[in-house]
């Protein structure tokens, strides 16, 4: 948006990227930060969903200070010990007056002013009291953009469809030519009709690969038997991870290349050895 002005309500603290949406909403001095990628949400209309969520969320769990607390902070350039109290000198260098000021709204400022030469040493005490007086009148949070107020006040309601995060492994790289992750076309030489493969790496079992050769199964043919591998090899690295084999020694999907399959026995075998 042109300086000046600010983002919508629905855009307020997202900013797009060509890679995403990042959110970042300041509270006291602190920076609430996320990224929402294009590539690990599906797309950039379900990373705009998720960075609106977290964004509603934060506004809602971790509000701005109150207007009185904000106004009572320290400011830099203070020379009276007191937030909102100003002293008036004369030419010779001598205490005029002393100022309680408070800003209570955009259209609404107070001011109250104390002679010196009136009121004494007790000037400087009816200001502070002044001032005191003024904060009292000071309601409210913080204004920080027009969108926070109504993110507070809507009730929370049921989200719309929401596709999940992909786990790392499941996202489509920039330099895939497949449109699925772990699927890729190789080809070892120029004329090599080639053969598309599925690749998966497991911790602690090594990669997984397959592949389908384009002479034998035809292009379409190997790319849909390589897409399937994929699926079976994903299926098998979630029971891994989800501790469904135990033993540490289950069968890899079938094809799976010979060092992982051996990664594999090796693990079952510690895990007999320790038994």
């Amino acid at each position: 948006m042109p300086k000046g002005i600010p983002n919508s309500a629905a855009m307020y603290g997202i900013y797009a990227r060509p890679w995403g949406y990042e959110v970042s909403v300041m509270r006291s001095g602190t920076r609430h930060y996320r990224q929402f990628g294009k590539a690990s949400y599906g797309g950039a209309e379900q990373a705009l969903l998720h960075a609106q969520d977290w964004r509603d969320a934060i506004v809602r769990q971790v509000p701005p200070p109150a207007r009185r607390v904000r106004a009572e902070a320290p400011r830099a350039n203070n020379t009276t010990g007191a937030t909102g109290v100003f002293c008036r000198t004369g030419p010779d260098g001598r205490v005029r007056a002393w100022l309680a000021k408070t800003y209570i709204a955009e259209d609404e400022i107070l001011r109250s002013y104390f002679p010196a030469d009136d009121a004494g040493g007790a000037a400087h005490a009816a200001a502070l009291a002044e001032r005191a007086r003024q904060l009292a009148q000071m309601t409210g949070l913080a204004r920080v953009h027009p969108a926070e107020e109504s993110i507070r006040r809507q009730a929370v309601k049921p989200p719309r469809a929401r596709s999940p995060k992909l786990p790392r492994a499941e996202i489509v790289r920039r330099n895939n030519t497949s449109g699925i992750s772990g699927v890729q076309f190789k080809s070892p030489r120029p004329n090599h009709p080639g053969y598309w493969m599925a690749i998966t790496l497991i911790a602690g079992r090594g990669t997984v690969s397959k592949a389908f050769s384009v002479k034998t199964h035809g292009d379409e043919a190997a790319r849909r038997l390589a897409v399937a591998e994929r699926a079976a090899q994903l299926a098998f690295k979630r029971r891994i991870e989800d501790g469904e084999d135990h033993g540490g020694g289950g069968a890899v999907p079938a094809g799976a290349s010979r060092k992982a399959a051996k990664t594999g026995r090796r693990a079952a075998a510690g895990t007999r050895r320790n038994a």
